[in-house]
């Protein structure tokens, strides 16, 4: 098969894009899912756009190949060049510049006006590619979902004509910027910023987690439909399910970018991780239940982590800590930080934080960061503080203690 860099459809490529950049260790011969020469098309492909970004390593296996990107080095996402290698056809070219051409002084033409025109100009070439008439409605069709053409009815007639916004784009330069690289759909404004001469490249981020470009195709199909009620049907992986999308969640720690769902069936609340969707295909509008926006409130209220999917109870913790009167700043960064719960003072030096949430166990990497200032840590589920003290224990058994420095 001959190699070419463009690409149809964006499934396929995705999943090479996180094996390269998530799964960097990974050979040749770890690629099950295609033939050896798909992988190397694949990567090939990869190289024409990332090529500055591609490493090898070697180890007793062989060779494998992974993306490094220093965030430091980087003003703009390097995988938003994934989304400008579309492929096309020759007629696409032609149908594009002549439809423009046409369009671009009318006020507003028919369908049947735009044919004939199109077959004035071909008619003039030696091989002649007229379209038919459904092949330029479906592209005036895009056209008008892109935003290049409107359409306005004129009694039975639908007229067509150039969209004739003209937005200062140079005037959101650094807020374009900043969206590109830090937004959902960030590859939105970097499309604009292609537009813009000169782009503005001062931002750099400390976390910057580029691999939520990859996902942009996806939620482009998601957001409408939690904005619409819609039900979402995907596959990922061996299996295929369908929900309603409700809410959009971002991971503060990893960046990962996870949908909240009801399932209709069962009635329960569930999140999935929109990098591991391979397709997503939107279906009809639904009346929610009654009571569903009260229901979403009151669960979203005990939400801590992800694993959110088997729960079934609610865990209640309690944790007092010390602050001195001097130290204003620590019961504000626990104010600032809980996610859910309440933060009341006990006395001048003593605070107290509790919550009702699903899952405890996965407050404990944000506990430990109060090491030093819990007084008092307690929780209905006992497995909680059991493993924070004993995780404690530990590191005083490795560190050469007696084993009793916590209790």
């Amino acid at each position: 098969m001959a190699y070419s860099e463009l690409i149809k459809k964006s499934e396929k490529i995705r999943m090479y894009l996180r094996s390269f950049y998530v799964y960097g260790f990974r050979h040749r011969d770890d690629f099950t899912q295609k033939s050896a020469r798909s992988y190397d098309n694949e990567r090939r492909r990869v190289d024409s756009w990332l090529g500055e970004y591609m490493s090898f390593g070697q180890d007793r296996n062989g060779r494998r190949v992974f993306l490094s990107v220093n965030s430091r080095d980087i003003t703009v996402n390097p995988l938003y060049n994934a989304f400008r290698a579309k492929s096309f056809t020759d007629r696409d070219i032609t149908l594009h510049f002549h439809i423009m051409d046409i369009l671009r002084d009318s006020e507003g033409m028919n369908l049947n006006d735009i044919l004939n025109e199109l077959s004035g100009r071909l008619v003039e070439f030696d091989s002649p590619d007229i379209p038919d008439e459904s092949t330029v409605r479906r592209k005036l069709k895009e056209y008008e979902e892109l935003g290049l053409v409107r359409s306005e009815k004129t009694g039975r007639e639908k007229l067509y004509s150039l969209s004739k916004d003209e937005p200062d784009l140079a005037s959101w330069d650094a807020a374009a910027a900043f969206f590109s690289e830090s937004g959902v759909l960030g590859v939105l404004g970097s499309f604009i910023m292609d537009r813009i001469p000169g782009r503005f490249r001062q931002f750099r981020f400390k976390h910057h987690y580029i691999l939520n470009a990859l996902d942009s195709e996806i939620l482009s199909r998601i957001l409408p439909a939690i904005s619409e009620k819609r039900l979402i049907t995907v596959d990922s992986g061996k299996s295929r399910w369908t929900a309603l999308p409700l809410k959009l969640y971002v991971g503060t720690q990893t960046g990962r970018q996870y949908v909240l769902l009801y399932n209709p069936a069962n009635q329960k609340f569930s999140l999935r991780r929109t990098d591991l969707m391979d397709t997503v295909k939107v279906g009809d509008r639904i009346d929610c239940p009654e009571g569903l926006d009260e229901r979403l409130e009151e669960f979203c209220s005990h939400i801590w982590g992800v694993n959110i999917n088997n729960a079934s109870k609610l865990d209640h913790i309690e944790m007092t800590i010390y602050a001195g009167e001097d130290e204003p700043f620590i019961p504000q960064r626990l104010k600032r930080e809980k996610r859910c719960g309440t933060v009341t003072q006990i006395d001048a030096t003593h605070w107290l934080f509790s919550a009702d949430v699903y899952y405890a166990i996965e407050m404990l990497p944000w506990l430990r960061t109060f090491t030093g200032r819990i007084t008092d840590l307690r929780c209905s589920d006992e497995s909680v503080t059991e493993r924070f003290w004993n995780d404690f224990q530990e590191l005083d058994r490795i560190y050469g203690g007696d084993g009793d420095a916590v209790s």
